[in-house]
């Protein structure tokens, strides 16, 4: 197969710990054809469907130069037996039209993962809605009163904006901080902008574990992000620590419980973010961590997608 990968500028990946990255050379061991396209050149061009240059790779082993250019090439997106969308959030404007223009080249034949209907219906934050047996007590709102009276009701809460990513501008509040009307105004924009609030989850203390599901299966281990000392976020991107770690039986019963909603709306890449008992986000614009899962355990979550990707598509 040829696949391309949808991806930020190629020199910011870091093959030492990029996903996208160990997803390309798994495909390359197998015999598959490797390309790169940057979001922002793809293109409507009416009759001829959406097209895009790419970059063949040939794929290296040395993580400081994992890659070397084979070839470049333009055309029609159907050149491509399947695409893989790895832009990393924001959640923007830009992102929104680059799965417009990917749905358009789906309906060409092209098989695109995630789907990007459901990378806009996905919200990271607002699609455990859907799971909701399986959340902590969670608000949505942009009202302040109600903010407050949520954080009245649990005294310990977490409270953060739905477009973010790896830890950003999330803030933990007490009944007693000081500080808790300028952040409320902060985050909500004086009212204008939508937040998610979360009950504290002490469990925070033993990971923010990440759980991969591929194709609605969850692979056996998940990566506990342990918060550095004094934080309460154990994001990566804000200095935790990463302990990979089999699944429990309730990450199992998580898992197991929203994987075949997730395979049947085309999200074959998710990662999930469990705290203690509780689901808290469901990660699919580009779900990470499978590099670090596979130094610790040397299980293979990207050979996961590429037998996922080998297999006749639903």
């Amino acid at each position: 197969m040829d696949i391309a990968f949808v991806i930020d500028p190629i020199e910011s990946l870091r093959a030492y710990k990029d996903s996208t990255v160990a997803m390309m050379r798994e495909a390359a061991a197998r015999g598959h054809g490797v390309h790169a396209i940057h979001h922002d050149t793809l293109e409507w061009r009416g009759a001829a469907g959406v097209g895009a240059p790419s970059l063949a790779l040939e794929l290296l082993a040395d993580d400081a130069h994992w890659w070397r250019e084979r070839g470049t090439a333009d055309g029609p997106l159907t050149r491509f037996d399947a695409l893989l969308m790895r832009k990393d959030p924001p959640f923007d404007m830009e992102y929104v039209y680059a799965t417009h223009l990917l749905e358009l080249a789906e309906a060409a034949g092209v098989r695109v993962l995630n789907r990007p209907r459901s990378l806009r219906d996905f919200n990271e934050k607002l699609a455990i809605a859907r799971f909701a047996r399986f959340t902590a007590p969670t608000l949505v709102t942009s009202n302040e009163a109600s903010l407050r009276a949520f954080l009245a009701e649990h005294g310990d809460m977490v409270v953060k904006p739905l477009d973010g990513m790896g830890g950003a501008s999330v803030f933990r509040l007490h009944t007693r901080d000081p500080n808790v009307g300028v952040i409320l105004e902060t985050i909500t924009h004086f009212g204008r902008r939508t937040v998610m609030a979360q009950r504290y989850l002490p469990e925070i203390a033993q990971g923010d574990k990440r759980i991969l599901v591929i194709d609605g299966v969850a692979a056996p281990f998940a990566l506990a992000r342990i918060p550095k000392a004094g934080e309460s976020r154990g994001n990566l991107a804000a200095g935790g620590r990463g302990v990979a770690q089999p699944l429990t039986a309730r990450d199992r019963e998580i898992a197991e419980g929203v994987g075949p909603a997730l395979r049947a709306a085309g999200l074959t890449i998710v990662g999930l973010d469990v705290i203690g008992e509780h689901l808290t986000e469901v990660n699919v614009t580009s779900p990470t961590c499978m590099r670090e899962i596979l130094d610790q355990t040397g299980f293979s979550v990207a050979a996961m997608v590429l037998d996922a990707l080998e297999r006749p598509a639903a």
